[in-house]
């Protein structure tokens, strides 16, 4: 009898998830904010990466006339990268309460990854914003009918912008959260996925970057390719690659993971074999309600069945708690040095 203490009153509530992939704003940079996201959230998804989306639809006039295009496939005219989104993701957050920021990872998206200084607006951020960010992305690579559009060059694998800015990534200890399709939309039968061995290359060259693969390569269009599980597990097994991990949000990407009973063994005995490597996302959009927020969660329902009980506790929440957990601790003790190093060389300048 007697009521309860109130530490037992307190305990934190036993959370399904947590969330690596979630946008706060969509291709015009409308959406809720980051209240509204915990509101959503509530005591089912424990934490969230927050990020906007690093691309903004251009609404011309000439092309769209008065219809305003709200997403990128209503309107022929280009994307253009919107810095600002770093500002309003980093004003989102310090407004929230310790206990609030807490559930939060926020990521810097608002960079070019075709330009050379997109390591320097990382920089920028982090410095004008201590305390904050804790990766980078979702930045796409090459995205279907995404990247093509945009205003300037489109980014590519191997462009010497993009190894500065994991160069970088990988010094301050950031986690790089990028979207790159396995294949493009349309290939010709027979051969290999396109863009599969750059990005396994890309991989290779920045060991001390922490990599999250979105989507494991798929999209709307973007289907499995043959022998998706064998290449995909080649990369798993090979060693050097032990920093990079894999996302598998999206309704698009559930739809194939969960497309049938062999499909789903499949996916239950990779994820298994490798059960430190993958986390869940939902890879919404501005969620308004809990229910479209966790649809995706229960789309694999058939797949958390079918994994052993601690690994799909692993890729629901236990990953992602260890992957940003460590970054948090990175990023704050390289922000410390850097703040240290710039008093020094303040004092020695004066």
């Amino acid at each position: 009898g007697g009521a309860p203490r109130p530490a037992e009153s307190k305990a934190p509530p036993s959370y399904i998830a947590n969330d690596a992939h979630v946008h706060l704003t969509n291709y015009i940079q409308e959406g809720i904010d980051a209240r509204k996201l915990l509101e959503v959230m509530g005591t089912k998804v424990g934490r969230a990466a927050l990020f906007g989306i690093p691309l903004q639809q251009m609404w011309s006039y000439r092309v769209n006339g008065n219809n305003a295009p709200t997403y990128y496939l209503e309107s022929d005219a280009p994307l253009y990268y919107y810095s600002y989104t770093d500002a309003h993701i980093a004003l989102q957050y310090k407004a929230l309460t310790k206990e609030q920021q807490a559930r939060f990872d926020p990521m810097i998206t608002g960079f070019n990854p075709a330009d050379m200084y997109a390591a320097d607006h990382v920089r920028r951020v982090l410095e004008q914003f201590p305390d904050t960010f804790v990766g980078i992305g979702e930045f796409s690579l090459h995205k279907e009918f995404v990247t093509s559009k945009v205003a300037t060059d489109p980014p590519g694998i191997d462009d010497p912008a993009l190894d500065r800015l994991l160069r970088f990534t990988g010094e301050v200890g950031l986690v790089a959260l990028v979207h790159c399709d396995i294949d493009t939309p349309f290939p010709k039968p027979g051969e290999a996925p396109a863009y599969l061995d750059p990005l396994e290359d890309l991989f290779l060259r920045h060991p001390d970057t922490t990599f999250i693969w979105a989507h494991i390569g798929l999209g709307r269009v973007v289907r499995p390719v043959k022998d998706q599980t064998m290449y995909i597990e080649a990369l798993l097994d090979n060693p050097k690659l032990k920093h990079v991990n894999f996302d598998i949000s999206w309704t698009e990407t559930a739809k194939y993971l969960v497309s049938s009973p062999a499909a789903i063994d499949r996916v239950a005995e990779l994820i298994t074999r490798h059960p430190d490597r993958f986390l869940y996302g939902t890879d919404e959009v501005a969620p308004k309600t809990q229910a479209d927020y966790l649809r995706i969660f229960e789309m694999y329902q058939p797949l958390w069945a079918k994994l052993p009980p601690d690994v799909a506790e692993q890729v629901k929440k236990g990953n992602y708690a260890r992957i940003f957990d460590e970054a948090r601790r990175k990023v704050r003790a390289w922000q410390e040095q850097n703040r240290v190093r710039k008093q020094v060389l303040g004092v020695r300048t004066q």
